[in-house]
This record gives C-alpha cells, structure tokens and sequence, in this order.
C-alpha cells in the first residue's frame, strides 16, 4: 500500500497579468522517499509550481496540503543572502530546533566555505552553495530544489548527487541537468501548456514517452480537423427536411470548432541555426609552452597543444580553475607571460560569454540583435527582419521593445544565442553556453554543434552536454596544470580512472605548486596526449576509407560518356573527388606529423 501524501497540490490555477493563464489544473503529489523532478519549457511554470508547493506565493483557486508536523525546505533559484552578517549565519537560520548545530558548518566545509564570508560578497556559485548548505542540514522531509546546480562546478555536481542520494528526504527537483536528472529521479511531472502530466518512472525514460504522447496529440488533433471538415460539408449538403437533426448537428460543429479554437499547440522549438564564415586554415590554434600567472596563482603551467579545424574541444575544471583564462589565451584575447600562441588562417569568431556581460539591462531587445537602428538582422548572409529572427528563439512580436532587464533567465540565454550564431564564424567560442536553457532547447543546441562544419571551443558543467557534442576534453589537474583527453568527460573518467577533483584538491595541488618552480610541469612535454594517441590508431582506418572513397569516384569520371550524358553528375562527382583528395591528403599529413611525435616521445 502506497504510503500517504505529505504534501498535496490539486486542480491549482493562477493567471499573469489578468488575461494569461500560467497553470490551468496543476496536481503534485509528494509521499515519503519521492524523487520527483520537475520538467517543462521555459516558462512554463514549473518554478511557479515550485514556490506554490513551498507555500511562497499564493494561487487563485486550487488547494495546497501539506502534513502537519512535516519539515520542508525550498531552494530559489536565486537565493537571498541579505541581512546576514556571514554565510554561517545565513545557513543556520534553516535549522529546526532538534538539528544538529554542527552540519551546517559541516556542510559549508563540504562545499568549500569557511562560513565566514561576507555574503554582500559572494559570487553566484558561492550564494548557491550557501543556500545549499542551508536547505541540507536540517534533512527535512520535504526537498523542494530549483536549479540546485546552477553555478555549481562538476566536483560540486557530483558531490551534490551523492550527498541527495543518501539523503532520506523525499525530493522535487526542477533542473536542465540531463545526467543530475537521471542520476537521482524516478518519477517524472511534466508541465505542459498549464496542466501536469504525471510519468511514473525517471526522468532516464521520460523523453521518448513524452514524444509518444505528442505524437499521439497530433493525431487525435487530424481527427478533429476532419470531423469539422465532414459536419460543415453535412450542414452544406445534407438533407434539410430534419430540422431538429440539423440543430444538434449544427452544435455539434459549434463544440468542435470550440475545442479547435481552444487548442494549444504545444511549445514551438528554437530554431537554431550558425552563420557559416568562409573555411579556416587546417591548423587553427597552436600554443607552445604557455604560462599564465596572477601574483602567486599560476592559472597555466607549461602547455602546449594544437587544434585543427573541425575539432570540438571541451575545457573543464573547478569554479577558479582557470577556464576562461585559458580560453583568452587560445583566441589571442589577452597575451601568456611566456610561450607563443599562434592562430590560424582565415579565422572569424563568434562568442558567447558565460557572465552574459554584453547585455545592458536598458537595451530593447531588437536594439540588442540589430545593434540599434535596423529592422533587420543579416543571417547566413541575408537579411532577415528582426521579428521574423526573434519567432525563432520563441521570441513574441510585442517583446521586440521589451529591455533586456526585464528578460528571465532563459530568455537571456536564447538572446545570446541569438547574438552569437547571428555572426558569420569558423571558431565559435561558447563559455557556460548551456546555463538557463530547458532540455528541448538543448537538443536543438546539441544538434546544431553537431552539424556545425567550423571548431568548437566549450567551456561546461553538463556532463550529458559534453558527452554528446566534445570530441576532447582539456581537465584542470590543478597547479597550471592542463591535461587532454580523447573523448567527452565519459571517457575521461574512464581514462583517469576518476572524476574531477573537488575545490580543495585544486588548492592543495596549487599550494604545493607554488613550493616548485613554475615551469616543474608533471606531463613529459614530448609525450603524446590522448587525443593524439587516439587519432594516431584511428587515421589509418579513415585513410584507407577515404582512398576506397577516392577509388570510386575516379573510375566513375573515368566513364567517356558521363559528361556529355548527365553533365550534373560529372560537376557533382568531380567535386566530391576533390574534397575528398582535399581530406585524404589532411588526414595522411596529421598522421605522419603524429607518427612522428611518436617516434620522438620513444626515442
């Protein structure tokens, strides 16, 4: 027998405004030992559901019960640590009077805070790890968690998820972490166009059931249509002597034109889509013996690597690691205390930044796609009106003077999105791009880098992210250290056998750094990295695929007839042989320079 609820929302309604309706008959039920995440697209109140459930905000009709007796805490998405002289102050204000004094400070300790911080001083990721600290130590029975890895680097994430599985709390957890979502959950609450969907099982399996039930709406929606479609030919053409008959007919049409009308499609997706810059030069960054230090901090101890155009290199480490630092280094931003950084031909970038810095709160958001005084926006090399490009990141017309101010979270991101790919670019430059996103917009984003023909430097905490779209890794091994590996961050754990270290070990390895000289790097300059030892075993395989690809082609040419027979064929093959003449020669140059290096490391 299932255990009663401890906390009940039923049939709950609010409206925006006066005119839009946010929830529409939301239900959420939370027995003893749920894991329940919380899924939907941006805006479609999922964190509005949060804070009715946390008793934060009211609702205009509907109930809310919950249990007497029973403890619950709520994590915002941004939490407000005014008022507090210090973050152990603020943490021990959310226990009860039978909790343990000492967690909370245990806790803090855990997350890399003193408890001494000021907190009109803390970062976003600091703030976050506080009210972390704050809603874990008392273990209540009730977790209501939005967005609890905001912020949060990968030790931290990972720390988080082991923390919450041993807890006993039952959980509600609303979060774009595909990995964090899977790991914890097993029951999913969809929040579609106002009303809750109710997935008995984890978040791991949800996606392919939701799309079934898309699929299945759209179906059922056709069968309407045709219905309206028959009754109307009916009314048009059928006998008239009934008039009764005609009557019920008629308002028959009445209430299926009602149900149409009242129809909301589902969410449109963002359509995402990179203006493609001219081809770069094969070799596209090179850096040798880099060294990046501020005062006593080495944030680069002695790197070295390449990257070739079409690579897809993912950068990740602790918070203050020093990841954006090294991107600056790469793109020519800012320039290394010592060593070179060389960049390749023809290269046109397009960045977006993690802090989201070029946004002014009072800029419209067409001035921000237009750069002011335009209606248009030029895309792939065509001028497309501003509207038309704001429809596609699910942007409405009436938004178009809206200040960016006034924009949510993930408004924002799509914004920058919007800016980022606007640009004609061979390098794209994406730091944190994933931040605020829902998980359909991730997809598209997903895909798209797939599909983008340029390179690719990430910097991310979304381990699903990174498995998907990273063809290597670069880890912060700590002490200025860099390491690369082949792969997405899977197949780094795999390949060091563990994940990343937590904060404190980067200071450790750091403290015990700055004892050395910098330059006492730990990897062997001449040892090949694994991404190279990895393209070094699968060149030959391609090489010989593109040769029987080349093969093909010319006996195909070699045909007299060809050209004067189908003559876009002949422009079609003979241009696919040259590109693949252009690939087979790039790939046989990369694995001799390779098996060269090789043969150096080994003497």
């Amino acid at each position: 027998m299932a255990p009663p609820p401890l906390l009940t929302l039923q049939n709950i309604c609010l409206t925006l405004g006066g005119s839009t309706q946010l929830l529409g008959g939301a239900d959420l039920s939370v027995s003893q030992g749920d894991r329940i995440c919380l899924v939907g697209r941006n805006g479609s109140g999922k964190s509005t559901l949060l804070k009715i459930a946390a008793g934060e905000i009211e609702f205009d009709s509907g109930t809310r019960f919950l249990k007497p007796q029973v403890s619950l805490r709520y994590l915002p998405q941004e939490p407000d640590l005014s008022g507090y002289a210090t973050t152990l102050a603020y943490a021990e204000e959310g226990l009860g009077p039978l909790d343990d004094p000492y967690r909370a400070i245990s806790l803090l300790n855990e997350l890399g805070l003193t408890g001494e911080e000021d907190p009109t001083k803390l970062s976003g990721g600091e703030a976050r790890r506080a009210a972390l600290a704050r809603v874990l130590a008392p273990q209540p029975d009730i977790l209501l968690l939005d967005e609890p890895t905001n912020h949060l680097d990968l030790p931290a994430i990972e720390w988080l998820e082991s923390e919450l599985k041993n807890l006993r709390s039952a959980m509600v957890i609303i979060s774009h972490d595909r990995r964090f979502l899977t790991n914890l959950s097993r029951q999913t609450v969809w929040i579609d166009r106002g009303v809750t969907k109710n997935f008995g099982r984890g978040f791991g399996e949800f996606e392919a059931w939701r799309d079934l039930q898309l699929e299945e709406e759209e179906r059922q929606q056709h069968k309407l249509d045709r219905q309206i479609v028959n009754e109307e030919h009916w009314l048009r053409y059928g006998v008239t002597a009934r008039r009764k008959r005609n009557q019920n007919r008629l308002a028959r049409l009445q209430g299926l034109r009602t149900d149409r009308r009242e129809y909301r499609k589902s969410t449109g997706d963002v359509r995402l889509v990179a203006s493609e810059g001219a081809v770069s030069g094969k070799l596209v960054i090179e850096a040798k013996h880099v060294e990046k230090s501020y005062g006593e901090r080495v944030i680069v101890a002695d790197f070295s690597t390449r990257v070739l155009r079409g690579d897809r290199l993912g950068l990740i480490g602790a918070n203050g690691a020093g990841k954006t630092t090294l991107i600056s280094l790469l793109t020519g931003v800012i320039e290394p205390d010592s060593g070179t950084v060389k960049l390749g031909a023809n290269l046109q970038m397009a960045t977006l930044d993690q802090k989201r810095a070029s946004l002014e709160p009072t800029t419209t958001l067409k001035d921000a796609l237009t750069g002011g005084g335009s209606d248009f926006v030029e895309v792939n090399g065509e001028r497309k009106h501003v509207i038309g490009y704001m429809k596609d990141f699910l942007f409405g017309p009436e938004q178009a003077r809206t200040p960016i101010g006034r924009l949510s979270g993930g408004e924002r991101g799509r914004l920058m999105l919007a800016r980022a790919l606007a640009q004609p670019s061979n390098l794209l430059v994406l730091d944190e791009p994933t931040n605020d996103l829902d998980l359909e917009t991730l997809d598209l984003l997903q895909e798209m880098l797939t599909d983008y023909p340029g390179t690719l430097l990430l910097v991310s905490h979304d381990r699903d992210f990174l498995d998907r779209v990273a063809s290597g890794v670069l880890v912060a091994e700590g002490a200025g250290v860099w390491q690369d590996y082949a792969g997405g961050y899977s197949d780094m754990v795999a390949q060091r056998g563990e994940g990343l270290k937590g904060r404190a070990a980067v200071e450790a390895a750091r403290d015990k750094k700055s004892d050395t000289p910098v330059k006492a790097a730990p990897v062997s300059k001449k040892k090949l990295s694994f991404r190279d030892k990895h393209a070094l075993e699968t060149l030959p395989g391609r090489i010989a695929a593109l040769e029987v690809v080349k093969a093909k082609l010319q006996k195909a040419l070699e045909d007299p007839g060809l050209y004067a027979r189908d003559l876009a064929e002949f422009n079609r093959r003979s241009a696919a042989l040259t590109k693949t003449e252009g690939e087979l020669a790039e790939a046989e140059e990369q694995w001799l320079d390779l098996e060269m290096q090789r043969e150096t490391a080994e003497g």
